[in-house]
């Protein structure tokens, strides 16, 4: 994606401008795989200004590969004489102004950095610029695209391996064990969320993950991985049934499933958020279960992070879908209690005509 990256850098920069900023500091692996192309930079720090060119201060052992890699003027700088956020502050000052206006990712920085430039630039004043770099990293060029596909090919791995593996009284943990092994033999570099294999009587809890409780019979399980590819991630989400389930376990996966196909037959560029979410209530309410429906987030754009906060498709959002999106579908349960839980998602593309699943593992009810 190198030649990539100088559009991206003017892109963020006529963000910049128009947030009167005068530089941004991009500390964070996801952004600077994004602005400058790399997976493998640790101790660096990206400096755009709002105007002239881009520089990457990184460790001075790794310069000559991040010139190679990068494209960008690359400055290195010995450790522990420097530091990232000791180079990024004589940067700012040569920058000649009195009160520089700094954009961070909100998320990422560390204090420790924070601690750094505030002392060596007391003037400095302070912007967000998190939701600006996701915007500009919702529309995803071929190359993204085709990693995000490959992340999604090793998750069809993973899924059926895990599948295979359920069994009343077998771990939780064992069967991800199982799907780790498939999608790493199948391309994956590693899940970028902790994953969930949930036996029913954790389903409910908000961010659980896989652990060492056995999976119970006659009920369901909800099967939650993640891969990546070079920096980009997929995600997919499935529900199987042990035994014989409660009927209204299985009902509840049936409608999300069905909640689901409806936002599908509408993603389309120029379509809004909260329509989708609309056309996915509908079904939920059409099927009775509108109180326990009691959500207002039903899937986010899919990238770097296996959940960026552009877009977010979202009850009433006015934000609308464009080509070349990557976006996932439907990830929360319908909460009746004592059968709640069931869950269901996949990662989609967003192309001219409509929408293109990525995950392709079948979302039928499966019973083992």
């Amino acid at each position: 994606m190198k030649q990539e990256i100088p559009g991206r850098i003017t892109a963020l920069q006529e963000k910049l401008r128009e947030l009167e900023l005068d530089a941004a500091l991009i500390y964070d692996r996801e952004n600077l795989i994004y602005f400058a192309g790399v997976t493998d930079l640790e101790g660096g720090v990206l400096c755009i200004p709002a105007e002239g060119v881009a520089e990457l201060f990184c460790l001075w052992m790794e310069a000559e590969h991040m010139r190679q890699a990068t494209g960008l003027r690359v400055t290195g700088y010995p450790f522990p004489a420097q530091t990232q956020s000791s180079m990024a502050a004589k940067w700012l000052h040569g920058l000649g102004l009195k009160r520089p206006r700094v954009g961070f990712t909100r998320y990422f920085i560390s204090l420790k950095d924070y601690q750094c430039l505030q002392e060596a630039v007391p003037e400095m004043v302070v912007g967000d610029i998190a939701a600006t770099c996701y915007q500009l990293r919702s529309i995803k060029c071929p190359e993204e695209i085709r990693r995000i596909r490959a992340a999604s090919k090793a998750l069809e791995a993973g899924m059926k391996a895990a599948v295979s593996a359920v069994r009343a009284g077998v771990a939780e943990c064992d069967v991800l064990a199982e799907a780790e092994c498939a999608m790493g033999k199948a391309g994956s570099q590693g899940s970028p969320f902790r994953m969930q294999v949930l036996t029913h009587s954790r389903q409910m809890q908000k961010h659980p993950y896989a652990s060492s409780a056995p999976l119970e019979d006659n009920a369901p399980v909800v099967i939650h991985l993640g891969a990546t590819v070079d920096g980009y991630a997929a995600k997919m989400c499935r529900t199987v049934f042990l035994g014989q389930p409660p009927e209204k376990c299985v009902d509840i996966y049936r409608v999300l499933r069905q909640a689901q196909e409806a936002a599908m037959s509408r993603l389309r560029p120029g379509v809004t958020c909260g329509e989708l979410y609309q056309a996915a209530a509908d079904c939920v309410e059409a099927a009775g279960y509108e109180k326990y429906w009691i959500v207002e987030h039903i899937g986010y754009g899919v990238g770097i992070r296996q959940s960026e906060f552009y877009p977010i498709i979202a009850k009433g959002s006015e934000v609308r879908i464009e080509e070349n999106m990557v976006v996932d579908l439907l990830l929360p349960s319908i909460y009746v209690p004592h059968a709640g839980g069931p869950r269901l998602t996949d990662t989609v593309l967003v192309t001219a005509h409509g929408a293109e699943y990525l995950t392709n593992y079948g979302r039928d009810i499966f019973y083992c």
